[in-house]
């Protein structure tokens, strides 16, 4: 059974649910904040751990994630806890940073076929790993049909501008791109920008991304 941290109205037109990365569990600070500007803005936000993450939480042990691919039906069980919690009135978009933003879109384009989901929103994606831009995770992202909003740091290790602009993606995703920030959208002082700044373009990002969906 998947247990879901929640912030936002339960009435909310929009529902976001959002898995961690690899490296922090849903109740991460990070998360907690992104989840309560996202409640501010007007959407609800539910926020879950993978099964590994769970386990991690429990016992202390680091053992390293499982690959992307071997949690999307975790990630679809989510949903269907979702669905049945929530019914089908209201628009529901999946998501999450890092990993779980990568599973998320793994998940997405059967899910939005079927009408379970309006959009995917992804928090950092990971484009490929930090050092290594050849090994690529964007097969499924070049035709991908379920609409799409990433936002990524200028600075993100994991894909910069410069590098993503060569990917092909789909058009059915946009990306905006968070002044001066790293995989958390943090930006140096010396830019001019705030973490909090870029936070909450990014909410207003989201939050404008999801009213334009059906």
């Amino acid at each position: 059974m998947t247990t879901f941290l929640t912030a936002g109205a339960q009435d909310a037109e929009t529902t976001l649910l959002l898995a961690p990365g690899a490296g922090a569990p849903a109740s991460s600070p990070w998360m907690g904040r992104v989840s309560d500007l996202l409640a501010e803005a007007g959407l609800r936000v539910l926020r879950f751990d993978f099964g590994y993450m769970a386990e991690r939480q429990r016992t202390g042990a680091r053992r390293p994630p499982p690959k992307a691919e071997a949690l999307v039906a975790e990630y679809e069980a989510a949903v269907e806890a979702v669905m049945a919690e929530r019914g089908a009135r209201r628009r529901l978009l999946i998501g999450g940073k890092s990993l779980g933003g990568r599973v998320a879109s793994l998940a997405a384009a059967p899910l939005f076929e079927r009408g379970h989901i309006a959009g995917l929103v992804c928090l950092g994606y990971p484009f490929h790993p930090p050092d290594k831009p050849e090994q690529l995770r964007t097969a499924h992202l070049k035709t991908l049909t379920c609409p799409a909003l990433i936002v990524q740091g200028e600075r993100d290790p994991f894909g910069v501008p410069s590098e993503v602009a060569g990917y092909g993606l789909s058009p059915a995703i946009s990306i905006h791109w968070a002044r001066d920030g790293d995989h958390d959208l943090k930006p140096r002082r010396s830019s001019g920008a705030t973490l909090e700044d870029n936070l909450a373009e990014a909410v207003q990002e989201i939050v404008s991304f999801a009213g334009g969906l059906r």
